[in-house]
């Protein structure tokens, strides 16, 4: 497996994601301000709960990347071409399916049951129709997104997400320039975007890989079977992530303002945004790691989920230091009058987040062999929890920000339970995992936090402070990663990239 394509294909997702977070980062602060306080807290909890159903392609995108990469790491080009028309079948009755329910049981509880301005509701309605149908779009696109990624073309993939990103930015800046409704224009807007994108992704793989050409179905009723199995079980554990997330944020909408409703989303966006950078990692990964498990190359693999795991969390850490520590600020520059819990809400979000990267090399592991029984089961059943514990503890009059408490508790829990669960499928080392990755990530962590919080702290509040926390946070940080965080090996790699790339500049 080569680690120049890996490292390649993540400095493209790498540069992709700061390029969509600048643009979605600004975008957020002109819809805010356009749309207002509550209208943007009815935008949120409306698309929240058409991504309720995101369970569906979401379960059948790790069904198809795992397929396909499984395909091409036993080079089996005829298994590709099933793969792919089956899972397009597959895809086609999904959206069907989640079209019906949106427009039935969904369309009664947003206009029944969603807390919101009588005088709203006609505008809540009509962006709820467009939002299903734009859904209905991103359901289509899946699987031409995860073949494009199986084949590690990350380039194209970060290209389409930059457009993708700024048709949404050219629509959020359109909003001033409006006299119609602002809720029911950004809906028509924002599922026009849908639909170029869905175009580009189709044209893009038909046009590039022989396994997506339209002109003959390869269909295997086996495979259908096969894949279907590993699907049925993803759908618990991505039916459990939608309760960890928009269900929470509904139960949030019912008990709390707008304005708490609000925060919370941007909360959830920005924790987000940042969790992407190690997520880029993880997308690299995924096509390497399922391809090393089909060649039967069980030592490559356990390198690649060990140096991954640790990876993925310096990315995100990286950012998320400076941006913890500058968090206030950094809203109120951004959003001029942030809701007033945002600043801890976001803080704790991506304290989440941060447990969640570690696990990523690993949830990827455990896809690998095909058996999703016991890993769903136990995981979900830990996930749908969390929704009800934080029922529990909201009805007992604890604060709105309870709900994150109740999800990093849950994260910690499920990272032990999902390291364990790996070894049981993958034959993965829990004590090499302890030692390889837990053990540095925790002396980068203490080291460069302790370090820049100190900094922070005594510090005299000024712009000037908060630019000079960023830098030093960020320094530190990458200090204790190369020291503390890499391996002599690593190490010696990492410095014999930078030695080259000076001496081409240097000779350039």
């Amino acid at each position: 497996m080569s680690h120049k394509k890996i490292f390649k294909n993540t400095l493209a997702l790498y540069l992709r994601q700061i390029i969509i977070i600048l643009i979605t980062l600004y975008s957020m602060r002109v819809i805010l301000i356009e749309l207002g306080v509550e209208d943007y807290g009815i935008y949120s909890v409306v698309t929240g709960f058409v991504t309720l159903l995101a369970f569906l392609p979401g379960s059948m995108a790790s069904a198809t990347q795992r397929f396909f990469a499984f395909a091409m790491g036993k080079q089996d080009p005829e298994r590709l071409q099933q793969t792919f028309s089956v899972n397009l079948v597959m895809y086609i009755a999904i959206a069907l399916l989640a079209y019906t329910l949106l427009q039935t049981v969904g369309l009664w509880y947003v206009g029944e049951h969603l807390k919101m301005p009588d005088e709203r509701a006609s505008a809540a309605l009509a962006l709820y129709h467009y939002a299903s149908l734009s859904f209905v779009f991103s359901i289509f696109t899946a699987p031409f997104i995860a073949i494009l990624i199986a084949h590690e073309d990350m380039h194209l993939y970060a290209m389409i997400s930059v457009v993708d990103a700024v048709l949404k930015l050219a629509a959020a800046i359109s909003l001033a320039y409006v006299s119609y409704d602002l809720l029911v224009y950004y809906g028509i807007a924002l599922l026009a975007v849908s639909v170029v994108i869905a175009c580009a992704y189709v044209a893009i793989c038909l046009k590039r890989y022989a396994e997506c050409q339209l002109r003959k179905l390869y269909w295997s009723s086996r495979l259908l079977k096969e894949i279907w199995s590993f699907t049925a079980w993803t759908l618990l554990g991505q039916i459990s992530t939608v309760f960890r997330n928009q269900a929470v944020t509904v139960l949030v909408n019912q008990m709390f303002n707008p304005a708490t409703v609000a925060a919370r989303a941007i909360a959830l966006s920005v924790a987000g945004q940042v969790a992407v950078f190690s997520n880029n990692l993880n997308t690299g990964l995924y096509p390497p790691i399922i391809k090393s498990y089909a060649a039967n190359q069980r030592d490559e693999m356990a390198g690649l989920v060990f140096n991954g795991s640790k990876l993925t969390f310096f990315l995100m850490w990286m950012f998320a230091l400076p941006i913890m520590l500058e968090m206030e600020t950094i809203l109120r520059i951004w959003l001029e009058t942030p809701p007033p819990e945002a600043v801890l809400f976001t803080r704790l979000a991506i304290v989440e987040s941060l447990i969640m990267a570690l696990s990523m090399p690993l949830a990827t592991a455990a896809r690998a062999p095909g058996r999703m029984a016991l890993y769903e089961t136990v995981l979900g059943s830990i996930q749908i929890a969390i929704f009800f514990m934080s029922w529990w503890v909201l009805s007992l009059g604890y604060a709105a920000e309870s709900v994150f408490y109740v999800a990093i508790l849950a994260n910690l829990l499920m990272f032990k339970i999902r390291l364990l669960l790996v070894h049981r499928l993958t034959r993965l080392s829990v004590k090499g995992f302890y030692q390889k990755v837990v053990m540095p990530v925790l002396a980068v962590l203490v080291i460069s936090a302790g370090i820049s919080y100190a900094l922070f702290y005594f510090a005299t509040e000024s712009l000037l402070k908060s630019a000079l926390t960023v830098i030093f946070s960020m320094t530190f940080s990458v200090l204790a990663m190369y020291f503390l965080g890499l391996d002599k090996f690593w190490r010696k790699k990492v410095l014999g990239v930078l030695v080259n790339k000076v001496s081409k500049i240097r000779w350039a």
